[in-house]
């Protein structure tokens, strides 16, 4: 059995009152059982102010998180806000791990850590946890810690913050603050998580499919046989191509042609060879979709997510939530129309944490009768990605 707690605090600048906030609401001395971990989502003030590890200092167990735009737990939600999630468990226990620097080699340093956390042993499920690092390819992580670990599943994000440069987009752990490193949570047990995650609807794919035919990771060169910049000059998007970023409301849904579901990549802009960046892999021989990301899309199928959570896990102890950042920026003026949306449908009856993401991890399936239920982990863009205890 698994018991969650959900807790925040809006004290950035007053550390004694946040440490009061936090450990009030949480009342560790009494409600914590034998095995605890914290998942935490605060905006940067907090690591700046000293208040983020002023409150892991006071609290007996290990946290792991990231940085985020905005957060929300059942009754607060805000841009300004700490929020920390913690599983508690008298038969389910945890471990954490701190890698070393991901610059360089961030596959091989992955590897290593996970081996070195987990000593033999096989988790039931992990949480991984990094920086947005523009260099590095989110899909090399969870492919990697999908083959070390046999396909356990995997959930967590990559952080993201509200700064032109992402200058401040840390990783956090007990109370430090990285912008090269991964956090990984263990959890060993009988624990059966379920994932849901949504991104586009069907209708808003345009009829304009392409192969990719040339790509080097996350660097898409060519589509059709033809240079990535044709692509979007047919589609009339040249313009918008050449501006970082100005295409984050048109993801590609990619689809692996491998039976599994498509999932949402996000093009970030062109190199100086005019070939596409995104911010996931883009391998050969998978078939690309344009979408169109907008306000009503997002709403709708985060709630239809949301709803078949609930429905299917009626009595479930705890939701862990992550949504794409630009799935706020296509809510516009209305930025907390999602969370508030999450908050209405929850109805105060299940701990969550709802944060926003640099890129999603999530399985995009759990194969029951594969040893030890093996997952097909993937990394998102775009994408509502959730997880149920």
């Amino acid at each position: 059995m698994i018991k969650t707690f959900s807790v925040s605090t809006a004290n950035i600048d007053d550390i004694e009152a946040a440490v009061e906030d936090i450990r009030s609401q949480l009342d560790p001395e009494h409600k914590l059982l034998k095995y605890s971990v914290g998942i935490a989502a605060c905006h940067y003030e907090f690591v700046l102010s000293g208040a983020f590890k002023a409150v892991c200092k006071a609290l007996p167990f290990d946290v792991a998180g990231t940085i985020s735009s905005a957060q929300a737990i059942n009754k607060e939600s805000g841009t300004l806000l700490l929020t920390l999630f913690v599983l508690t468990s008298d038969d389910i226990s945890f471990k954490t791990v701190l890698s070393d620097s991901l610059k360089g080699n961030p596959g091989k340093t992955i590897e290593e850590s996970y081996k070195n956390g987990t000593a033999g042993t096989r988790p039931s499920l992990m949480f991984a946890y990094a920086p947005f690092m523009v260099e590095n390819s989110g899909d090399e992580y969870v492919n990697v810690l999908t083959a070390v670990s046999g396909g356990v599943p995997c959930f967590g994000t990559l952080s993201i913050d509200d700064t032109a440069d992402f200058k401040e987009c840390y990783m956090l752990y007990n109370g430090e603050h990285y912008r090269d490193r991964m956090s990984m949570i263990l959890v060993y047990g009988q624990i059966r998580p379920k994932f849901y995650l949504a991104s586009l609807s069907e209708s808003k794919l345009l009829d304009r499919s392409a192969v990719v035919t040339s790509s080097e990771g996350h660097i898409l060169k060519e589509v059709n046989g033809r240079p990535v910049i044709e692509y979007f000059e047919n589609l009339g998007l040249t313009k918008a191509s050449e501006t970082a970023y100005a295409m984050t409301s048109l993801p590609f849904m990619l689809d692996y042609m491998d039976g599994t579901p498509p999932v949402s990549k996000v093009f970030i802009g062109l190199n100086e060879s005019k070939h596409a960046i995104c911010a996931g892999a883009m391998p050969e021989g998978s078939t690309l979709y344009l979408g169109v990301l907008d306000r009503d899309d997002v709403l709708r199928t985060s709630r239809r997510a949301f709803q078949d959570a609930l429905k299917e896990t009626a009595e479930a102890p705890g939701i862990l939530i992550y949504s794409c950042i630009s799935r706020l920026m296509a809510l516009g003026s209305d930025m907390f129309a999602e969370i508030e949306m999450i908050q209405k449908e929850a109805g105060g009856k299940v701990p969550f944490l709802m944060a926003y993401s640099g890129g999603e991890i999530c399985p995009t399936r759990i194969n029951p009768d594969a040893p030890e239920n093996a997952a097909v982990n993937r990394f998102h863009n775009n994408t509502f990605i959730l997880c149920i205890f």
